[in-house]
């Protein structure tokens, strides 16, 4: 049995005050409650260690957003592994399709920071997605493959339990539009099916892939409710606390 994992992605939102009071509300309804599911907010850097603070004593966990694939060093800019976990995240989002559009990161680049991350003790929540003419074309599959198998290539099974992908379909992501759940089981059922091929069934069936397409405290329970629906990677819907506290009530109740 899979855990549901509730991963609230705040992107470039929400500086060290607002997010110390945010994550301080989202916190407070749930002290000495013992979680079935993993509860996981991923801030921009600067206010990684105000979540964490926040956090503390708590079932929540800080992720960040990005990472480097190198060590530390001359990369000025960027974040190491290093630096993330001494800050206190446990897992990392790579290769969001923000990032694949806005900053050119390839599907090279993408593996390399998922190894990374895997390999120096973070948990790895890889995104893939197509976007709208691709799926209106009918090319959801061959996009998604190639995207998931460019990472898989790089990775072995025995990485199954730190490694966790989010199907995005990136037409669904802020627009309010969602994909159904049947169309959102049919992707995951398929990107299982690559693990599957890559990794054995056994392994597979440990990988959690989340929905990442404007999941809402209305949808939730439809979404969470499929079989191969392990969580959801909340956008707008997790900056606020009592709309991403109704979607981890609901995967609290499946």
């Amino acid at each position: 049995m899979r855990t549901f994992l509730i991963a609230g992605n705040w992107k470039m939102n929400a500086g060290p005050t607002e997010a110390a009071k945010l994550a301080k509300e989202m916190a407070a309804g749930w002290k000495g409650k013992t979680f079935k599911s993993e509860a996981l907010l991923c801030p921009p850097f600067i206010s990684i260690p105000a979540v964490q603070s926040a956090f503390e004593g708590t079932g929540f966990q800080t992720g960040a957003q990005n990472v480097s694939n190198q060590d530390n060093g001359a990369y000025t800019g960027e974040i190491s592994t290093s630096m993330l976990k001494d800050a206190g995240c446990s897992y990392v989002i790579i290769g969001h399709s923000e990032r694949r559009e806005y900053y050119g990161e390839t599907d090279k680049l993408i593996a390399e920071k998922t190894k990374k991350t895997i390999d120096d003790g973070l948990k790895a929540i890889l995104c893939v997605g197509e976007l709208l003419e691709e799926r209106k074309s009918g090319k959801q599959e061959e996009v998604v493959e190639k995207q998931v198998n460019a990472v898989l290539n790089h990775l072995g099974e025995d990485v199954s339990d730190n490694f966790v992908i989010a199907y995005e379909p990136v037409w669904a992501i802020g627009t309010g539009e969602t994909a159904t759940p049947e169309q959102a089981q049919e992707m995951h059922k398929f990107i299982r099916s690559l693990v599957e091929k890559s990794w054995g069934k056994s392994s597979a069936d440990k990988v959690r892939i989340l929905y990442g397409g404007s999941m809402k405290p209305d949808n939730a329970h439809e979404l969470l409710s499929m079989p191969d629906v392990d969580g959801g990677l909340i956008g707008g819907a997790s900056l606020k606390a009592d709309s991403y506290g109704q979607i981890l009530e609901t995967a609290e109740s499946i």
